[in-house]
């Protein structure tokens, strides 16, 4: 064995002359593509991040169709008033609007002591007296609110908003007036205060993404 020879080789390979076999490392393969997919990745995620940020500063969350989500306010009663109905739909205010009150329960005067607070807080008032028999002892709750179906995203909330946890409901009449049925539930109108709050939650402009108070998912 030549004293040239490598150790562990043995006498395989025997240096001759000025050749001799060069050791090389494996080319690693494997790291070079790991490279290339961990290029593909991040382009991706950068692509995907500067559409998002595209969303948010131009205002606009689209939802699963699409669409773009039209987010509302709670309404007195619970139900959501949409931005695009507070566009199309402004609030009256109550000196444009006719109630009439009756009464659903067995206390006697209920229906004209609401009538009379009623229009201290600026509404018309039409009829007041007992509930049909539709009604009459029939509403456990705190109030009906009835009006045409028109008026669901106008007046309708307007008057809801002056009793707390009323139920509003169109009732299929042509006539613009609004029915306000007391229920067994009723303990007086809600304070000239909270009502207040109320209307201003129903007038509210609809909250934008630059303002960052938007809920997720609204």
């Amino acid at each position: 064995m030549s004293m040239l020879t490598p150790p562990g080789m043995g006498g395989k390979y025997r240096i001759t002359g000025a050749k001799y076999p060069r050791m090389r490392p494996p080319r690693r393969r494997g790291r070079l593509v790991a490279v290339v997919l961990a290029s593909v990745c991040a382009l991706g995620l950068l692509g995907w991040g500067t559409l998002q940020l595209i969303d948010v500063f131009s205002g606009r969350r689209p939802t699963a169709s699409g669409a773009e989500r039209d987010c509302g306010t709670k309404d007195a009663a619970g139900g959501t008033r949409t931005a695009s109905a507070r566009r199309a739909n402004p609030l009256p205010e109550p000196g444009r609007i006719t109630v009439n009150v009756y009464n659903a329960t067995t206390r006697s005067g209920l229906a004209k002591d609401t009538a009379d607070e009623l229009k201290k807080r600026g509404f018309k008032i039409g009829d007041v007296g007992n509930a049909a028999k539709e009604y009459d002892k029939k509403v456990k709750g705190t109030a009906l609110v009835l009006g045409p179906a028109a008026a669901l995203h106008t007046s309708l909330p307007v008057l809801g908003a002056q009793v707390a946890g009323g139920e509003q409901r169109a009732d299929g009449r042509t006539k613009a007036d609004l029915d306000l049925v007391i229920g067994d539930g009723f303990k007086g109108l809600a304070k000239p205060a909270d009502a207040a709050r109320a209307l201003t939650v129903l007038t509210a402009p609809a909250p934008t993404a630059s303002a960052g108070s938007a809920k997720k998912g609204c």
